[in-house]
């Protein structure tokens, strides 16, 4: 897999996740540590993408 491929599915993952912790946010029954496991993974995928980002360009 290419550089370039791989951060678009990274992107991609990291967009579901986005959507995921919006959802769990509006869902009344949706504990603080499962949102906040949420946001963990999104930042990290973040900043796997900025890593892949620099080494791209």
């Amino acid at each position: 897999m290419s550089l370039s491929s791989h951060l678009h599915e990274l992107k991609k993952k990291h967009q579901v996740l986005s959507d995921r912790v919006e959802e769990a946010q509006r869902a009344p029954g949706t504990d603080d540590l499962t949102i906040a496991n949420l946001k963990k993974q999104k930042l990290r995928l973040k900043e796997e993408i900025s890593r892949i980002s620099e080494e791209v360009a």
